[in-house]
């Protein structure tokens, strides 16, 4: 797979900034709320509003951060290694921060019509592969230069996991009851989040396991709900043979929802699993989504798991 791909996997609005200070120690990173990389940003920046990461006040230089999948760093690094000349006359370099060797990228590009400084990079968290992304418009990189870029990049560390009261604190939901899950993964800071027992992501679907979020485009007319219900289900991802056995309206802690169970194989082992989904359908156009899955033979001991987490959903 392409370094360059990799490294461009989000995209930043572009930016331009008053005269900045790089940070300077890794014990001085922050990890913004929800993921698991950290940095210590530059002087002038602050938690960003409207993407996971940081920018300057006058929103002219942002730092994306995210996790890609762990699988992401191995294949920068191999192709570091095969082509160390880079692709298009972009170069990756490396460097050596708190986490391990990274590789990033310099390029310069535009948004819109303003001339910008675009830096990536990507390093590895184990189980996780830690992405950033800087963006700096060009009339700025007298005062953040490469060189204060790559600084900031040397200060990138990573935690092994986000405390459970961090993530449940982004949801736009409470969640009162967990019922003894062992793992409380963020799928996407404030959207998604993943409760489960299995030891690792990677076997997720050989034991219970639960994804909590918001669906859009609910429709508000009861008559309707059955169908979309069905095509929701219809898109959980990860399932083969899918087969719905049950498919019917329900009340969930007063308000109006739809129950729709599904029996299929999943993951790499061919796990048969059952799932059930519940919408719980409120004001407007959004809907409370709770998928949940478990081998068929442990079902009837995680299905009373299940509702005990859906029951204890609380809408802020």
């Amino acid at each position: 797979m392409n370094l360059i791909r990799h490294l461009r996997a989000a995209v930043l609005v572009a930016a331009s900034l008053p005269p900045l200070i790089a940070a300077a120690h890794a014990a001085d990173a922050t990890y913004p709320r929800g993921i698991r990389i950290g940095l210590a940003p530059l002087e002038g920046l602050a938690p960003a509003k409207s993407f996971v990461g940081f920018e300057s006040a006058d929103g002219e230089v942002k730092v994306l951060m995210t996790e890609l999948p762990p699988a992401a760093y191995g294949e920068v690094e191999a192709a570091f290694k095969a082509q160390p000349e880079g692709v298009g006359g972009i170069k990756p370099q490396s460097l050596e921060t708190a986490s391990g060797k990274a590789y990033y990228t310099v390029e310069s590009g535009k948004d819109g019509d303003t001339p910008v400084r675009r830096y990536s990079m990507i390093v590895s968290g184990g189980a996780f592969s830690g992405y950033v992304a800087v963006q700096v418009a060009e009339k700025r990189s007298a005062a953040v230069t490469d060189d204060k870029v790559r600084e900031m990049f040397g200060t990138v560390t990573t935690r092994k996991d986000v405390p459970v009261d961090e993530q449940l604190a982004l949801m736009p939901f409470k969640i009162t009851e967990l019922a003894n899950f062992k793992m409380v993964r963020t799928l996407a800071p404030g959207s998604a989040l993943l409760l489960g027992d299995a030891d690792s992501e990677a076997k997720i679907e050989t034991a219970p396991f639960m994804v909590l979020g918001l669906i859009g485009s609910a429709p508000d007319k009861s008559d309707e709900r059955a169908r979309f219900a069905q095509q929701a289900a219809a898109q959980v991802p990860g399932l083969r043979d899918a087969r719905i056995t049950l498919s019917e309206p329900v009340r969930i802690d007063g308000a109006q929802g739809f129950e729709t169970r599904i029996e299929a194989v999943s993951g790499a082992d061919k796990t048969p699993v059952t799932v059930v989904q519940w919408l719980r359908f409120g004001g407007g156009s959004v809907a409370v989504r709770v998928i949940a899955s478990a081998p068929r033979e442990g079902w009837s001991s995680a299905f009373p798991r299940f509702r005990a987490v859906r029951d204890g959903i609380r809408m802020r």
